[in-house]
């Protein structure tokens, strides 16, 4: 059996200016169905860059990605977002649901672009939020929720298209501890429930919620393995620090 997401020698290189910045320099990682994946790292380690390659919102410069077998890597834009809609549910820091349709339109929304038809949308849709705890909300509009809630309405938003994948985006940014904490439960049992998380944090108490983490630095994986191990979450010490002691202890 295939993994369901696979990076084979991934680059992505962006040239700025005179400099070549290799956001992803030569990457390899598979996530297989049912797992629960933390990608983390400092702002500039390249997991925005991941997650978006992951997300079918961009390609690498050369290498592989593979979704569930099929080579994405070599798709363009409307190819992409055939894949994206079938295949992905995302979940971002920022809700981003729309004001002035209630609860339940928003969950539907994606169903809508991707053509389902209205009574089937409605009870995929109603089946999200329960799975969520907010069935019983369906009518309101998101400004008469807490932070919290509508996070959980993102959640089902994303669940409700079926996808293979749930790609987290910092999804607690925006949430106080306690919500965080929250969220963070709900994702954990998605995952129990049979779901594929990919979650993407700079946040380390964050990462630890899930059950593997792979941490990048430069464009390159420093770690990848159990979340429990003390490694997964030791940050690697900047080289300028190593030469100063060497200085000092000279």
């Amino acid at each position: 059996m295939g993994h369901l997401i696979e990076f084979q020698q991934v680059y992505k290189i962006y040239q700025m200016g005179e400099t070549q910045v290799r956001a992803l320099d030569g990457v390899n990682f598979a996530i297989d169905k049912g797992e629960f994946v933390a990608i983390v790292g400092q702002s500039g380690s390249g997991k925005s860059t991941a997650m978006n390659i992951i997300g079918c919102l961009d390609v690498p410069t050369s290498g592989h990605y593979f979704l569930d077998g099929v080579d994405v890597s070599t798709m363009d834009d409307d190819q992409q977002a055939v894949i994206r809609n079938k295949m992905l549910g995302f979940i971002f820091q920022q809700y981003n649901l729309i004001p002035k349709l209630n609860v339940l339109e928003n969950v539907e929304l994606p169903l809508l672009y991707g053509g389902v038809p209205e009574r089937e949308r409605r009870e995929r849709a109603l089946s999200a939020l329960d799975r969520v705890g907010l069935a019983d909300k369906y009518k309101n509009r998101p400004n008469q929720l807490s932070g919290g809630q509508q996070q959980r309405v993102s959640i089902a938003r994303a669940l409700a298209g079926n996808p293979s994948v749930i790609l987290a985006d910092e999804p607690t940014g925006a949430l106080d501890s306690h919500t965080s904490r929250e969220v963070l439960s709900f994702l954990k049992k998605l995952n129990r429930e049979g779901d594929t998380v990919v979650l993407i944090t700079h946040d380390n108490s964050i990462a630890v919620r899930a059950k593997r983490i792979i941490r990048l630095q430069d464009g390159q994986i420093i770690y990848d393995g159990d979340s429990s191990d003390p490694q997964a979450v030791v940050q690697p010490r900047i080289e300028e620090e190593d030469d100063l002691d060497e200085e000092v202890d000279a």
